[in-house]
């Protein structure tokens, strides 16, 4: 929660965006994906005791496919209007020279040393 200063200042949502993010957050969640597990099962048993034709059953199967594949779709959609000229500027990674590794102390531990070995140095 933001604490605005002054009571004059306007709430910083965008109200058309936010209530966009919450409609493709309903149609693409839990309840989305419930309501579509069960019109499956529903078609699936229709289809089984040949109350419903062929045709119908991969409409609702394909709808759901195309629901869930909104997104896929549409970000497909934008990338065709695209230019396609746009030169791609690969940045090269940036490498930083650690130099050598200093040598590391010798380990007094030993993993398997303790109450499973015998001791009989006595």
């Amino acid at each position: 929660m933001s604490v605005r200063q002054s009571l004059f200042e306007p709430s910083g949502g965008n109200a058309l965006g936010d209530s966009a993010n919450w409609i493709v957050g309903t149609m693409l969640g839990s309840v989305a994906t419930g309501l579509c597990v069960l019109a499956v099962a529903f078609v699936g048993l229709m289809l089984l005791t040949g109350r419903l034709e062929w045709r119908q059953g991969v409409r609702v199967i394909g709808g759901c496919f195309i629901i869930f594949g909104a997104p896929v779709i549409a970000a497909g959609l934008m990338g065709l209007g695209q230019s396609q000229n746009a030169p791609v500027v690969a940045m090269p990674p940036q490498s930083q020279d650690l130099g050598p590794r200093e040598e590391l102390p010798q380990s007094d531990y030993n993993p398997y040393g303790g109450a499973s070995l015998r001791d009989d140095r006595e």
